[in-house]
Protein backbone atom coordinates (compact mmCIF):
# COMPACT_ATOMS: atom_id res chain seq x y z
CA UNK A 1 0.00 0.00 0.00
CA UNK A 2 1.18 3.48 -0.20
CA UNK A 3 1.68 4.41 2.96
CA UNK A 4 4.23 1.11 3.70
CA UNK A 5 6.71 2.67 1.23
CA UNK A 6 9.72 3.16 2.71
CA UNK A 7 10.65 7.12 4.38
CA UNK A 8 7.41 7.89 3.42
CA UNK A 9 5.07 10.01 5.38
CA UNK A 10 2.49 7.84 4.17
CA UNK A 11 -1.34 9.41 3.63
CA UNK A 12 -1.52 13.07 3.65
CA UNK A 13 -4.19 15.43 3.53
CA UNK A 14 -4.08 18.82 0.92
CA UNK A 15 -5.80 21.48 3.15
CA UNK A 16 -6.88 24.65 1.86
CA UNK A 17 -7.59 27.68 3.64
CA UNK A 18 -9.49 31.18 3.07
CA UNK A 19 -6.96 33.66 3.65
CA UNK A 20 -8.47 37.05 1.70
CA UNK A 21 -12.03 37.89 1.69
CA UNK A 22 -13.14 39.74 -1.39
CA UNK A 23 -14.63 43.03 0.85
CA UNK A 24 -10.78 43.07 2.00
CA UNK A 25 -8.64 42.25 -1.59
CA UNK A 26 -5.07 41.71 -1.56
CA UNK A 27 -3.23 44.64 -3.22
CA UNK A 28 -0.71 43.07 -5.78
CA UNK A 29 2.20 44.57 -7.19
CA UNK A 30 0.55 45.36 -10.21
CA UNK A 31 -1.68 47.92 -8.60
CA UNK A 32 -4.79 45.55 -8.81
CA UNK A 33 -6.79 44.00 -5.82
CA UNK A 34 -7.76 40.62 -5.61
CA UNK A 35 -10.17 38.86 -3.32
CA UNK A 36 -11.15 36.18 -2.15
CA UNK A 37 -7.91 34.01 -1.97
CA UNK A 38 -7.83 30.52 -0.59
CA UNK A 39 -4.84 28.57 -0.93
CA UNK A 40 -3.78 24.90 -0.58
CA UNK A 41 -1.11 23.38 1.46
CA UNK A 42 0.18 20.32 3.01
CA UNK A 43 2.42 19.56 5.70
CA UNK A 44 4.56 17.06 6.96
CA UNK A 45 6.04 15.78 11.18
CA UNK A 46 5.25 17.62 13.69
CA UNK A 47 6.14 21.21 15.16
CA UNK A 48 8.08 21.10 17.92
CA UNK A 49 7.43 23.14 21.57
CA UNK A 50 9.54 26.00 20.66
CA UNK A 51 8.27 26.66 16.88
CA UNK A 52 12.05 26.37 15.63
CA UNK A 53 11.85 23.35 13.15
CA UNK A 54 9.82 25.11 10.51
CA UNK A 55 10.61 23.95 7.10
CA UNK A 56 8.94 25.72 3.91
CA UNK A 57 9.11 24.18 0.86
CA UNK A 58 8.48 26.22 -2.43
CA UNK A 59 7.52 24.21 -5.81
CA UNK A 60 8.68 25.19 -9.10
CA UNK A 61 6.14 25.99 -12.01
CA UNK A 62 4.19 22.62 -12.48
CA UNK A 63 4.29 21.59 -9.07
CA UNK A 64 1.66 22.08 -6.09
CA UNK A 65 1.08 21.39 -2.04
CA UNK A 66 1.38 17.72 -2.88
CA UNK A 67 5.76 17.22 -2.04
CA UNK A 68 5.40 14.08 -0.55
CA UNK A 69 3.49 11.16 0.39
CA UNK A 70 0.20 9.59 -1.15
CA UNK A 71 -2.97 11.65 -0.98
CA UNK A 72 -4.77 8.08 -1.22
CA UNK A 73 -4.05 4.62 -0.95
CA UNK A 74 -4.61 4.22 -4.60
CA UNK A 75 -1.66 6.54 -5.35
CA UNK A 76 0.62 4.96 -8.02
CA UNK A 77 3.18 8.12 -7.39
CA UNK A 78 4.31 10.07 -4.40
CA UNK A 79 4.16 14.19 -4.26
CA UNK A 80 7.03 15.92 -6.46
CA UNK A 81 9.98 15.91 -3.71
CA UNK A 82 9.08 12.58 -1.96
CA UNK A 83 12.70 11.56 -2.89
CA UNK A 84 13.94 14.92 -0.11
CA UNK A 85 11.02 14.69 2.23
CA UNK A 86 10.03 11.71 4.95
CA UNK A 87 11.64 10.40 7.87
CA UNK A 88 15.16 9.95 7.76
CA UNK A 89 15.25 11.75 4.31
CA UNK A 90 17.19 14.74 3.70
CA UNK A 91 14.58 16.77 4.87
CA UNK A 92 13.52 14.60 8.15
CA UNK A 93 10.23 14.62 8.73
CA UNK A 94 11.49 13.38 12.22
CA UNK A 95 13.36 16.41 12.99
CA UNK A 96 11.15 18.87 10.82
CA UNK A 97 7.75 20.33 10.68
CA UNK A 98 7.54 20.68 6.63
CA UNK A 99 4.94 23.10 4.76
CA UNK A 100 4.53 23.25 1.05
CA UNK A 101 1.47 25.57 0.03
CA UNK A 102 0.24 26.16 -3.49
CA UNK A 103 1.61 29.55 -4.68
CA UNK A 104 -0.66 32.02 -6.05
CA UNK A 105 -2.02 32.01 -9.34
CA UNK A 106 -1.92 28.23 -9.64
CA UNK A 107 -4.46 25.63 -10.60
CA UNK A 108 -3.91 23.05 -7.67
CA UNK A 109 -5.97 24.48 -4.97
CA UNK A 110 -5.00 27.83 -4.80
CA UNK A 111 -6.91 30.79 -5.84
CA UNK A 112 -5.61 31.10 -9.93
CA UNK A 113 -7.43 32.18 -13.42
CA UNK A 114 -9.39 28.67 -13.55
CA UNK A 115 -10.76 30.01 -9.72
CA UNK A 116 -14.71 31.80 -9.63
CA UNK A 117 -14.66 35.75 -10.25
CA UNK A 118 -17.10 36.47 -7.84
CA UNK A 119 -17.63 40.01 -10.11
CA UNK A 120 -19.16 37.52 -12.27
CA UNK A 121 -19.85 34.03 -11.07
CA UNK A 122 -17.74 32.70 -13.78
CA UNK A 123 -13.94 31.72 -14.00
CA UNK A 124 -11.54 34.65 -14.25
CA UNK A 125 -9.71 33.00 -17.13
CA UNK A 126 -7.91 35.67 -18.47
CA UNK A 127 -9.37 38.39 -16.24
CA UNK A 128 -7.13 37.14 -13.46
CA UNK A 129 -4.67 39.90 -12.30
CA UNK A 130 -1.57 39.71 -13.10
CA UNK A 131 0.80 38.30 -10.45
CA UNK A 132 4.25 38.33 -10.06
CA UNK A 133 6.64 36.02 -7.49
CA UNK A 134 6.13 38.80 -4.16
CA UNK A 135 2.52 38.31 -4.72
CA UNK A 136 3.29 34.08 -4.35
CA UNK A 137 5.41 34.93 -1.31
CA UNK A 138 2.97 37.33 0.58
CA UNK A 139 0.11 34.87 -0.09
CA UNK A 140 2.70 32.23 1.60
CA UNK A 141 3.01 34.55 4.54
CA UNK A 142 -0.25 34.52 5.09
CA UNK A 143 -0.92 30.79 5.01
CA UNK A 144 2.08 30.58 7.64
CA UNK A 145 0.01 33.44 9.87
CA UNK A 146 -3.11 31.36 9.80
CA UNK A 147 -1.15 27.81 10.90
CA UNK A 148 0.45 30.03 13.75
CA UNK A 149 3.61 29.99 12.38
CA UNK A 150 6.33 32.92 13.62
CA UNK A 151 9.86 31.60 12.46
CA UNK A 152 11.19 29.77 9.32
CA UNK A 153 14.22 27.38 10.31
CA UNK A 154 14.61 26.91 6.66
CA UNK A 155 13.04 28.01 3.47
CA UNK A 156 13.54 25.64 0.45
CA UNK A 157 12.70 25.92 -3.04
CA UNK A 158 14.54 24.65 -6.52
CA UNK A 159 13.73 26.70 -9.83
CA UNK A 160 10.86 29.04 -9.52
CA UNK A 161 10.71 27.49 -6.21
CA UNK A 162 14.40 29.17 -5.48
CA UNK A 163 12.58 32.70 -6.77
CA UNK A 164 10.74 32.46 -4.11
CA UNK A 165 13.38 31.57 -1.47
CA UNK A 166 15.21 34.86 -2.55
CA UNK A 167 11.90 36.71 -2.07
CA UNK A 168 11.22 35.16 1.36
CA UNK A 169 14.74 36.26 2.76
CA UNK A 170 14.64 39.81 1.20
CA UNK A 171 11.13 40.35 1.66
CA UNK A 172 10.86 38.67 5.68
CA UNK A 173 14.54 38.94 6.72
CA UNK A 174 13.63 38.46 10.48
CA UNK A 175 11.56 35.55 10.14
CA UNK A 176 13.94 33.81 7.68
CA UNK A 177 16.44 31.45 9.37
CA UNK A 178 18.25 29.64 6.53
CA UNK A 179 17.43 30.05 2.94
CA UNK A 180 18.28 27.34 0.53
CA UNK A 181 18.46 28.12 -3.33
CA UNK A 182 18.52 25.57 -5.94
CA UNK A 183 18.80 25.65 -9.65
CA UNK A 184 17.43 29.21 -9.81
CA UNK A 185 18.19 32.64 -11.05
CA UNK A 186 17.95 36.33 -9.68
CA UNK A 187 16.48 37.44 -12.79
CA UNK A 188 15.59 35.41 -15.90
CA UNK A 189 18.02 36.24 -18.91
CA UNK A 190 16.66 36.85 -22.22
CA UNK A 191 16.83 32.92 -23.48
CA UNK A 192 14.91 32.48 -20.88
CA UNK A 193 12.25 34.91 -21.52
CA UNK A 194 12.52 33.98 -24.80
CA UNK A 195 11.37 30.42 -24.34
CA UNK A 196 8.70 31.19 -22.17
CA UNK A 197 6.95 34.05 -24.99
CA UNK A 198 7.14 30.85 -27.50
CA UNK A 199 5.46 28.78 -25.36
CA UNK A 200 2.60 31.66 -23.95
CA UNK A 201 2.69 32.29 -27.85
CA UNK A 202 1.38 29.03 -28.34
CA UNK A 203 -1.36 29.12 -26.20
CA UNK A 204 -2.60 31.88 -27.25
CA UNK A 205 -2.50 31.28 -31.00
CA UNK A 206 -4.57 27.97 -30.10
CA UNK A 207 -7.47 29.67 -28.10
CA UNK A 208 -10.80 29.41 -29.19
CA UNK A 209 -14.00 30.69 -27.27
CA UNK A 210 -16.08 26.59 -27.74
CA UNK A 211 -12.99 24.40 -26.37
CA UNK A 212 -9.69 25.09 -23.89
CA UNK A 213 -6.03 25.15 -26.48
CA UNK A 214 -4.57 22.11 -25.59
CA UNK A 215 -2.46 21.66 -28.36
CA UNK A 216 -1.19 25.07 -27.68
CA UNK A 217 -0.40 24.15 -23.99
CA UNK A 218 0.99 20.46 -25.15
CA UNK A 219 3.40 22.43 -27.16
CA UNK A 220 4.49 25.06 -24.82
CA UNK A 221 5.04 22.15 -22.38
CA UNK A 222 7.33 20.73 -24.86
CA UNK A 223 9.05 23.62 -25.56
CA UNK A 224 9.37 24.45 -21.96
CA UNK A 225 10.71 20.33 -21.31
CA UNK A 226 13.59 20.64 -23.72
CA UNK A 227 15.07 23.80 -21.38
CA UNK A 228 14.61 20.87 -18.24
CA UNK A 229 16.95 18.64 -20.31
CA UNK A 230 20.57 18.62 -20.95
CA UNK A 231 22.11 17.31 -23.89
CA UNK A 232 23.91 14.83 -22.52
CA UNK A 233 20.88 13.35 -20.88
CA UNK A 234 18.57 13.60 -24.43
CA UNK A 235 21.85 11.92 -26.22
CA UNK A 236 22.39 9.38 -23.62
CA UNK A 237 18.52 8.77 -22.97
CA UNK A 238 17.56 8.65 -26.64
CA UNK A 239 20.26 9.40 -29.27
CA UNK A 240 19.06 9.23 -33.06
CA UNK A 241 16.86 6.00 -32.15
CA UNK A 242 13.86 5.51 -33.78
CA UNK A 243 10.75 4.59 -31.64
CA UNK A 244 9.01 1.05 -33.23
CA UNK A 245 10.87 0.87 -36.52
CA UNK A 246 14.30 0.71 -37.90
CA UNK A 247 13.90 2.48 -40.96
CA UNK A 248 12.59 6.07 -41.36
CA UNK A 249 8.54 6.55 -42.52
CA UNK A 250 9.52 9.29 -44.73
CA UNK A 251 6.27 11.48 -43.60
CA UNK A 252 5.97 14.21 -40.72
CA UNK A 253 4.98 12.05 -37.97
CA UNK A 254 6.59 11.25 -34.86
CA UNK A 255 9.63 9.07 -35.70
CA UNK A 256 12.32 9.28 -32.91
CA UNK A 257 12.03 8.30 -29.53
CA UNK A 258 12.74 12.24 -28.44
CA UNK A 259 10.30 13.36 -30.52
CA UNK A 260 7.23 10.73 -28.79
CA UNK A 261 8.80 11.28 -25.46
CA UNK A 262 8.24 14.99 -25.93
CA UNK A 263 4.54 13.90 -27.44
CA UNK A 264 4.00 12.16 -23.92
CA UNK A 265 5.22 15.25 -21.76
CA UNK A 266 3.16 17.32 -23.44
CA UNK A 267 -0.10 15.31 -23.44
CA UNK A 268 -0.30 14.01 -19.53
CA UNK A 269 0.62 18.01 -18.84
CA UNK A 270 -2.47 19.03 -20.72
CA UNK A 271 -4.35 16.40 -18.38
CA UNK A 272 -3.55 17.49 -15.02
CA UNK A 273 -2.82 21.60 -15.89
CA UNK A 274 -4.34 24.71 -17.05
CA UNK A 275 -3.26 26.72 -19.98
CA UNK A 276 -4.48 29.96 -17.98
CA UNK A 277 -2.03 29.47 -15.21
CA UNK A 278 1.00 28.35 -17.48
CA UNK A 279 0.43 32.22 -18.87
CA UNK A 280 0.51 34.01 -15.87
CA UNK A 281 2.88 32.05 -13.93
CA UNK A 282 5.40 32.31 -16.79
CA UNK A 283 5.25 36.38 -17.08
CA UNK A 284 5.64 36.32 -13.32
CA UNK A 285 8.84 34.62 -13.55
CA UNK A 286 9.48 36.75 -16.35
CA UNK A 287 9.07 39.71 -14.03
CA UNK A 288 11.12 38.25 -11.48
CA UNK A 289 13.82 41.15 -11.61
CA UNK A 290 15.81 41.28 -7.78
CA UNK A 291 18.02 44.06 -9.39
CA UNK A 292 15.28 46.25 -11.24
CA UNK A 293 13.66 45.99 -7.98
CA UNK A 294 16.16 46.82 -5.34
CA UNK A 295 18.24 49.10 -7.34
CA UNK A 296 21.05 45.98 -6.98
CA UNK A 297 21.79 42.65 -6.50
CA UNK A 298 23.89 43.74 -3.10
CA UNK A 299 21.41 46.43 -2.30
CA UNK A 300 18.37 43.57 -1.92
CA UNK A 301 20.62 41.39 0.08
CA UNK A 302 21.90 43.90 2.46
CA UNK A 303 19.36 43.79 4.99
CA UNK A 304 18.90 39.66 5.22
CA UNK A 305 19.54 37.84 8.26
CA UNK A 306 19.33 34.49 6.79
CA UNK A 307 22.38 31.74 6.57
CA UNK A 308 22.28 30.85 2.80
CA UNK A 309 23.01 27.65 0.70
CA UNK A 310 22.87 28.35 -3.35
CA UNK A 311 23.13 25.05 -5.59
CA UNK A 312 23.40 24.70 -9.21
CA UNK A 313 24.33 22.09 -11.57
CA UNK A 314 26.64 21.87 -14.19
CA UNK A 315 25.11 20.82 -16.81
CA UNK A 316 21.85 23.28 -16.45
CA UNK A 317 21.35 25.56 -19.31
CA UNK A 318 18.43 27.12 -18.77
CA UNK A 319 19.29 28.60 -14.91
CA UNK A 320 22.71 28.26 -15.10
CA UNK A 321 25.93 28.10 -12.64
CA UNK A 322 27.09 31.55 -13.82
CA UNK A 323 23.74 33.10 -12.52
CA UNK A 324 23.98 30.67 -9.44
CA UNK A 325 27.18 32.56 -8.27
CA UNK A 326 26.04 35.94 -9.21
CA UNK A 327 24.08 35.52 -6.08
CA UNK A 328 26.77 34.01 -4.25
CA UNK A 329 28.82 36.63 -5.22
CA UNK A 330 26.40 39.50 -3.94
CA UNK A 331 26.34 37.64 -0.85
CA UNK A 332 29.74 37.42 -0.61
CA UNK A 333 30.27 41.42 -1.12
CA UNK A 334 27.69 42.15 1.22
CA UNK A 335 29.81 39.58 3.78
CA UNK A 336 26.74 37.47 4.07
CA UNK A 337 26.93 33.85 5.03
CA UNK A 338 26.72 32.00 2.31
CA UNK A 339 27.85 27.96 1.23
CA UNK A 340 27.78 26.97 -2.51
CA UNK A 341 28.13 24.22 -4.83
CA UNK A 342 27.67 23.44 -8.55
CA UNK A 343 26.70 19.68 -8.31
CA UNK A 344 28.27 17.51 -11.28
CA UNK A 345 25.24 15.95 -12.93
CA UNK A 346 24.08 15.35 -16.74
CA UNK A 347 20.28 15.94 -16.17
CA UNK A 348 20.18 19.81 -16.45
CA UNK A 349 17.77 21.71 -15.14
CA UNK A 350 16.10 19.25 -13.90
CA UNK A 351 18.38 17.50 -11.81
CA UNK A 352 17.54 18.95 -8.59
CA UNK A 353 14.87 16.67 -8.57
CA UNK A 354 16.68 13.87 -10.01
CA UNK A 355 19.74 13.98 -7.09
CA UNK A 356 18.72 12.62 -4.01
CA UNK A 357 22.07 11.54 -3.07
CA UNK A 358 24.44 14.70 -3.63
CA UNK A 359 21.43 17.14 -3.44
CA UNK A 360 20.11 15.44 -0.23
CA UNK A 361 23.61 15.25 1.51
CA UNK A 362 23.75 19.15 1.08
CA UNK A 363 20.38 19.93 2.63
CA UNK A 364 21.00 17.26 5.42
CA UNK A 365 23.80 18.81 6.31
CA UNK A 366 23.16 21.93 6.09
CA UNK A 367 19.42 22.29 8.11
CA UNK A 368 20.81 19.88 10.97
CA UNK A 369 23.66 22.73 11.54
CA UNK A 370 21.47 25.14 10.84
CA UNK A 371 18.87 23.84 13.86
CA UNK A 372 21.82 23.09 16.02
CA UNK A 373 25.53 24.05 16.21
CA UNK A 374 27.33 20.72 15.18
CA UNK A 375 29.73 19.35 18.09
CA UNK A 376 33.87 19.67 17.52
CA UNK A 377 36.37 16.95 18.55
CA UNK A 378 40.02 17.57 17.32
CA UNK A 379 40.50 14.53 14.94
CA UNK A 380 43.50 12.33 16.74
CA UNK A 381 44.79 9.11 15.34
CA UNK A 382 45.49 6.42 18.30
CA UNK A 383 47.82 3.91 18.30
CA UNK A 384 49.68 1.26 20.47
CA UNK A 385 53.52 1.45 20.87
CA UNK A 386 55.12 -0.58 23.62
CA UNK A 387 52.19 -1.51 25.82
CA UNK A 388 50.06 1.81 26.08
CA UNK A 389 47.89 4.19 23.82
CA UNK A 390 49.63 6.98 21.72
CA UNK A 391 48.23 10.14 20.52
CA UNK A 392 49.29 11.24 17.15
CA UNK A 393 48.66 14.43 15.73
CA UNK A 394 47.51 14.25 12.23
CA UNK A 395 48.65 17.90 11.17
CA UNK A 396 51.28 19.88 13.50
CA UNK A 397 50.67 22.78 10.98
CA UNK A 398 46.92 23.13 11.85
CA UNK A 399 48.18 23.97 15.63
CA UNK A 400 51.00 26.10 14.25
CA UNK A 401 48.90 27.71 11.86
CA UNK A 402 46.13 28.35 14.73
CA UNK A 403 48.29 29.48 17.20
CA UNK A 404 49.41 32.55 14.67
CA UNK A 405 45.43 33.76 14.22
CA UNK A 406 43.85 35.98 17.23
CA UNK A 407 40.59 35.35 18.81
CA UNK A 408 37.33 36.69 17.00
CA UNK A 409 38.83 37.38 13.37
CA UNK A 410 37.50 36.67 10.20
CA UNK A 411 39.32 33.91 8.43
CA UNK A 412 39.10 32.32 4.70
CA UNK A 413 41.23 29.42 3.84
CA UNK A 414 41.63 28.88 0.55
CA UNK A 415 41.61 25.23 -0.49
CA UNK A 416 40.44 23.96 2.85
CA UNK A 417 39.56 20.53 2.56
CA UNK A 418 36.84 18.93 4.83
CA UNK A 419 37.34 22.06 7.03
CA UNK A 420 38.43 20.87 10.18
CA UNK A 421 41.48 23.24 10.76
CA UNK A 422 38.75 26.07 10.02
CA UNK A 423 36.43 23.97 12.73
CA UNK A 424 39.13 23.91 15.14
CA UNK A 425 39.42 28.26 15.14
CA UNK A 426 35.51 28.36 15.53
CA UNK A 427 36.14 26.21 18.64
CA UNK A 428 38.90 27.59 19.91
CA UNK A 429 39.31 31.01 18.62
CA UNK A 430 35.65 31.53 17.79
CA UNK A 431 36.53 32.71 14.59
CA UNK A 432 34.14 33.81 11.41
CA UNK A 433 34.72 31.05 9.15
CA UNK A 434 35.14 30.92 5.56
CA UNK A 435 36.58 28.14 3.10
CA UNK A 436 37.00 27.81 -1.03
CA UNK A 437 37.26 24.19 -2.02
CA UNK A 438 37.50 23.01 -5.76
CA UNK A 439 36.63 19.36 -4.63
CA UNK A 440 32.70 18.72 -4.60
CA UNK A 441 32.89 15.79 -1.90
CA UNK A 442 34.94 18.09 0.52
CA UNK A 443 32.37 21.23 -0.20
CA UNK A 444 29.76 18.56 1.13
CA UNK A 445 31.54 17.75 3.80
CA UNK A 446 32.11 21.13 4.66
CA UNK A 447 28.49 21.87 4.84
CA UNK A 448 27.50 19.07 7.26
CA UNK A 449 30.50 20.17 9.70
CA UNK A 450 28.56 23.78 9.54
CA UNK A 451 31.34 25.37 7.85
CA UNK A 452 30.77 28.06 4.73
CA UNK A 453 31.91 27.13 2.17
CA UNK A 454 32.01 28.17 -1.77
CA UNK A 455 32.28 25.56 -4.02
CA UNK A 456 34.93 27.36 -6.95
CA UNK A 457 38.68 27.45 -8.28
CA UNK A 458 40.32 29.51 -6.40
CA UNK A 459 42.57 30.50 -9.89
CA UNK A 460 39.50 32.37 -11.01
CA UNK A 461 39.67 35.12 -8.65
CA UNK A 462 39.07 36.94 -5.82
CA UNK A 463 37.38 39.90 -7.46
CA UNK A 464 33.78 39.59 -5.71
CA UNK A 465 35.63 39.97 -1.96
CA UNK A 466 35.95 43.77 -1.09
CA UNK A 467 39.50 44.78 0.24
CA UNK A 468 40.39 43.43 3.41
CA UNK A 469 37.50 41.40 4.13
CA UNK A 470 38.99 39.08 6.02
CA UNK A 471 41.75 39.75 9.10
CA UNK A 472 43.50 36.43 7.97
CA UNK A 473 43.93 34.35 4.75
CA UNK A 474 45.18 30.61 5.06
CA UNK A 475 47.09 28.88 2.37
CA UNK A 476 47.72 25.66 3.36
CA UNK A 477 49.86 23.33 1.59
CA UNK A 478 48.38 24.93 -1.42
CA UNK A 479 50.47 27.35 -2.75
CA UNK A 480 52.30 24.66 -5.02
CA UNK A 481 49.49 22.70 -6.52
CA UNK A 482 48.36 26.46 -8.16
CA UNK A 483 49.10 27.13 -11.58
CA UNK A 484 49.22 31.12 -10.97
CA UNK A 485 50.38 31.02 -7.64
CA UNK A 486 51.14 34.65 -8.31
CA UNK A 487 47.86 35.89 -9.01
CA UNK A 488 46.14 33.77 -6.04
CA UNK A 489 48.47 35.32 -3.41
CA UNK A 490 48.34 39.37 -4.80
CA UNK A 491 44.61 38.99 -4.28
CA UNK A 492 45.30 36.82 -0.83
CA UNK A 493 47.21 40.03 0.11
CA UNK A 494 44.03 42.67 -1.23
CA UNK A 495 40.96 40.90 0.68
CA UNK A 496 42.55 39.81 4.13
CA UNK A 497 45.34 41.74 6.60
CA UNK A 498 47.60 38.91 6.72
CA UNK A 499 48.08 36.18 4.97
CA UNK A 500 49.50 32.30 6.37
CA UNK A 501 50.74 30.02 3.74
CA UNK A 502 52.24 26.53 4.43
CA UNK A 503 54.16 24.41 2.17
CA UNK A 504 56.77 21.68 1.36
CA UNK A 505 59.94 22.65 1.03
CA UNK A 506 61.34 21.01 -2.10
CA UNK A 507 65.34 21.82 -0.85
CA UNK A 508 64.79 19.42 2.23
CA UNK A 509 67.93 17.23 2.24
CA UNK A 510 65.97 14.06 1.69
CA UNK A 511 64.50 15.51 -1.36
CA UNK A 512 68.19 16.14 -2.82
CA UNK A 513 69.94 13.04 -1.91
CA UNK A 514 66.76 11.11 -3.45
CA UNK A 515 67.42 12.90 -7.02
CA UNK A 516 71.15 12.91 -6.44
CA UNK A 517 71.55 9.31 -5.48
CA UNK A 518 68.67 7.20 -7.34
CA UNK A 519 68.36 10.11 -10.31
CA UNK A 520 64.19 9.80 -9.27
CA UNK A 521 61.99 12.46 -8.36
CA UNK A 522 61.97 12.19 -4.90
CA UNK A 523 59.63 10.98 -2.36
CA UNK A 524 59.11 11.89 1.50
CA UNK A 525 55.94 11.44 4.08
CA UNK A 526 55.63 15.42 3.07
CA UNK A 527 55.81 14.45 -0.66
CA UNK A 528 54.27 10.67 -0.76
CA UNK A 529 53.46 11.55 -4.92
CA UNK A 530 54.57 9.61 -7.66
CA UNK A 531 56.11 12.26 -10.35
CA UNK A 532 53.11 11.03 -12.69
CA UNK A 533 49.96 11.54 -10.18
CA UNK A 534 51.50 14.91 -7.62
CA UNK A 535 48.56 17.54 -7.32
CA UNK A 536 52.13 19.69 -7.03
CA UNK A 537 53.36 21.48 -10.28
CA UNK A 538 55.68 24.01 -8.74
CA UNK A 539 59.33 22.89 -6.96
CA UNK A 540 59.74 25.68 -4.32
CA UNK A 541 62.07 26.43 -1.53
CA UNK A 542 61.58 28.69 1.48
CA UNK A 543 64.35 30.36 0.13
CA UNK A 544 62.63 30.51 -3.62
CA UNK A 545 59.21 31.74 -1.39
CA UNK A 546 61.35 34.66 0.31
CA UNK A 547 62.63 36.13 -3.00
CA UNK A 548 59.10 35.29 -4.40
CA UNK A 549 57.30 37.57 -1.11
CA UNK A 550 60.04 40.26 -2.29
CA UNK A 551 58.83 40.43 -5.65
CA UNK A 552 55.35 40.57 -4.90
CA UNK A 553 55.98 43.16 -2.18
CA UNK A 554 54.61 40.68 0.67
CA UNK A 555 55.99 41.59 4.40
CA UNK A 556 57.45 38.26 6.23
CA UNK A 557 56.14 38.35 9.89
CA UNK A 558 57.04 35.33 11.11
CA UNK A 559 58.21 32.40 9.86
CA UNK A 560 58.31 28.53 11.10
CA UNK A 561 60.26 25.90 9.47
CA UNK A 562 59.48 22.09 10.61
CA UNK A 563 60.33 18.61 10.40
CA UNK A 564 57.26 16.18 9.95
CA UNK A 565 54.39 16.62 12.71
CA UNK A 566 57.30 17.69 15.02
CA UNK A 567 56.14 20.97 16.65
CA UNK A 568 59.10 22.54 17.34
CA UNK A 569 60.82 24.86 14.23
CA UNK A 570 64.01 23.91 13.12
CA UNK A 571 66.66 26.59 14.27
CA UNK A 572 69.55 25.12 11.72
CA UNK A 573 69.57 25.64 8.38
CA UNK A 574 66.29 25.54 7.47
CA UNK A 575 66.13 25.57 3.84
CA UNK A 576 67.86 22.13 4.26
CA UNK A 577 66.76 20.22 6.83
CA UNK A 578 63.07 22.10 7.59
CA UNK A 579 60.80 19.32 5.32
CA UNK A 580 58.10 21.72 5.26
CA UNK A 581 57.39 25.62 6.32
CA UNK A 582 54.52 27.93 7.61
CA UNK A 583 54.72 31.55 6.86
CA UNK A 584 53.02 34.27 7.96
CA UNK A 585 53.33 37.80 5.70
CA UNK A 586 51.30 40.91 4.96
CA UNK A 587 50.98 43.85 2.44
CA UNK A 588 54.23 45.85 3.15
Amino acid sequence: MAEDKIGSVGIVETKTVRLVEADEPLKLTSGKSLGPIDAAYETYGQLNSAGDNVVLVCHALSGSAHAAGFNSRDDKKPGWWDIMIGPGKAIDTNKYFVICSNFLGSCSGTTGPGSINPATGKPYHLDFPMITIADMVRVQKLVLDKLGIKQLLAVIGGSMGGMQVLQWAIEYPQIVKSAIVIAATSKLGAQAIAFDAVGRNAIMSDIQADRPPKKGLATARMIGHITYLSEQSMREKFGRELRSTEKYSYDLGAEFSVETYLDHQGQSFVERFDADSYLYITKAMDYFDIEKDYGSLQKALAETKSRFMIVSFTSDWLFTPAQSEEIVNALVAQRKPVSYCNISSPYGHDAFLLEPEALGSLLSGFLSTTMEKPKFEKPAVVSAAKGFDRIKRVRVDYELIESLIKPNSRVLDVGCGDGQLLLGLQHDKNIIAEGIEVDQRLVSQCVNNGINIIHRDIERGLKHYPADTFDYAILSQTLQTLKNPKQVFVELLQVSHKVIVSFPNFAYWRCRANLFFAGKAPRTKQLPFRWYDTPNIHVLSLKDFEDFCDEVGAKIEQKIPLIGNRASPVKFAPNIFAEQAIYLTSKK
